[in-house]
């Protein structure tokens, strides 16, 4: 079992996303803004955004050394989350993240975003069941069964509500 003390568990922080995840939260994305999807996986995941109807920028770039597109829709690596967060602050522009819910306790979510109105949260009604690869493959046997709550964090979307529960 990897561990936290050796940051073995960061050597497989690839979890794709279910095109299901981003048809859930089509209606809070907005149509007339140039989505980067920032972090490339297996490019699955700009695939299924352009297939809802969305522009999107998917390229295999560096998200710390660019800047594309209007507003950021993405899965990050869970395991960068906090360089994420700095990086997200400085560019200061529309996002909508999953996350697992637990990242909102951690100082450097509070240090970034606590206290601004703009952030506001989309809370699925199920677990999402990611698609672990392991050095590029989904495992042999692998059973998709994620064991942690995420949410959708978003930044400057104008949602109705801080918090949208899903049906």
């Amino acid at each position: 079992m990897a561990g936290f003390h050796n940051k073995t568990f960061q050597k497989h922080d690839d979890y794709m996303t279910p095109k299901y995840a981003w048809e859930n939260i089509q209606q809070f994305i907005p149509k007339d803004k140039v989505i980067w999807e920032a972090f490339y996986g297996d490019g699955n995941s700009g695939n299924y955004l352009t297939e809802l109807g969305f522009k999107v920028i998917h390229k295999d770039v560096d998200f710390f050394e660019n800047n594309l597109g209007d507003i950021i829709v993405t899965n990050p690596p869970f395991g960068q989350t906090k360089e994420v967060m700095k990086r997200l602050k400085e560019l200061d522009k529309p996002f909508i993240l999953i996350l697992p819910s637990a990242k909102i306790n951690t100082s450097y979510f509070r240090d970034n975003f606590k206290g601004d109105e703009k952030l506001q949260i989309i809370i699925p009604r199920k677990r999402i069941q990611f698609i672990k690869l392991v050095n590029g493959q989904v495992p042999d046997k692998y059973k998709s069964d994620c064991n942690f709550d995420c949410f959708y964090y978003c930044y400057k979307i104008n949602l109705k509500n801080s918090i949208t529960w899903l049906d």
